[in-house]
């Protein structure tokens, strides 16, 4: 995200440089070859209806419209567009030429009939204005030119920039995912996880050999899964279902009976791709400040799936020894899942984290 604002930035000072060279070389060439007022002032109005036309196009009809695939209306808004600035362009070229033209007969005017021949000066001739087209025809035609070179280059330019900036949050997403696989891989997969884990299928062991026998087996399955699969960009939902089952299953062997658990996947639903290990940092949090040896505590996970959406939930009771530092505790999962979110799915998720005086609350709504 870093190097997207500092693209704009810099496309920002491109632009102001531009415009200092376009503004201020005329009053260069003005001064360094005598051209007059009338030169600069038909300079700065050309100028100012092709910018008019070019950011037009450039700020807000290109993304607003071209880039929402609302192409028909675009092509009409740029038509409209051109067609407006037209007569604008046409009635400031008739007051630019009346101007030039008072310009012109002032100069006649101080010269007395017949004071050429007395002084022996050179006749005056009434040159025709630059601005001024002969043709209506002719100034339709130049002028739509101009207008479609204006409308093509802002259009391509605004094009280049957004595939630079897609290419640029394509690398963001790269590191983000990399630097989010790799604090899961110590905080929620954590050594210390897996050491407690072993402690508790060691304890089962002695009492029921099957279970014991089912806890190696689902803890291997989700070592292979996060070690191996990691590098992959997104799984199908039913891969990471069967992943916070394994790790739902695992935390069982943790909790006391003064605990309550809730847990509500789908058993029908359609496959959806979903980013790796997207949701279970929350599922970690929950279990990790929502459950008390001592105290009543529940946790209670859901998941509801659409056609192109889901809605995870994931809520705990805050017993007494969790209720001071868990937002301390917690902070660079959220962090790391919300930069996920907002590289994955900008403007198509809703994250909403509520803390209430007896519980702890994390909804997260994606549209796919």
């Amino acid at each position: 995200m870093r190097k997207v604002r500092k693209g704009k930035y810099t496309m920002i000072i491109v632009h102001i440089l531009i415009w200092a060279v376009i503004l201020g070389l005329p009053i260069y060439a003005a001064k360094r070859f005598q051209m007059g007022s009338n030169f600069l002032l038909t300079y700065y109005t050309l100028t100012a209806i092709d910018a008019l036309i070019f950011y037009t196009n450039y700020l807000f009809l290109v993304p607003v419209l071209f880039f929402h695939k609302k192409r028909y209306r675009y092509y009409i808004s740029v038509l409209t567009l051109v067609f407006f600035v037209y007569f604008i362009s046409n009635f400031a070229n008739n007051q630019i030429s009346n101007i030039i033209s008072k310009n012109g007969n002032s100069e006649q005017i101080l010269r007395q009939p017949g004071e050429e021949r007395r002084l022996n000066l050179p006749p005056i001739q009434m040159r025709r204005p630059r601005f001024i087209i002969v043709m209506p025809n002719a100034y339709f035609i130049g002028f739509t030119l101009t207008s479609l070179f204006m409308v093509f280059l802002s259009l391509g330019l605004r094009v280049l920039e957004r595939q630079s900036n897609n290419e640029k949050m394509q690398d963001e997403m790269e590191k983000a995912k990399l630097n989010s696989e790799l604090a899961l891989l110590k905080s929620q997969i954590s050594p210390h996880f897996f050491f407690n884990t072993l402690n508790n299928i060691y304890s089962l062991i002695g009492r029921s050999n099957e279970d014991s026998k089912d806890a190696v087996i689902k803890l291997s399955k989700m070592m292979r899964y996060v070690l191996n699969e990691s590098r992959q960009d997104s799984r199908l939902l039913s891969d990471e279902i069967e992943f916070m089952n394994n790790y739902i299953d695992l935390m069982k062997l943790r909790i006391s009976a003064k605990t309550q658990l809730n847990v509500n996947f789908p058993t029908e639903y359609k496959d959806l791709i979903i980013p790796h290990l997207l949701f279970i940092s929350l599922i970690e949090n929950a279990f990790k400040y929502g459950i008390s040896v001592q105290d009543e505590s529940y946790v209670s996970i859901s998941l509801r799936c659409g056609e192109n959406n889901i809605l995870f939930k994931c809520e705990n009771g805050l017993p007494e020894s969790s209720k001071g530092p868990i937002f301390a505790s917690t902070g660079i999962g959220l962090e790391n899942l919300k930069k996920r979110l907002s590289l994955l799915y900008p403007d198509r998720h809703e994250l909403k984290i509520n803390r209430f005086k007896d519980k702890f609350e994390v909804i997260l709504i994606i549209q796919l």
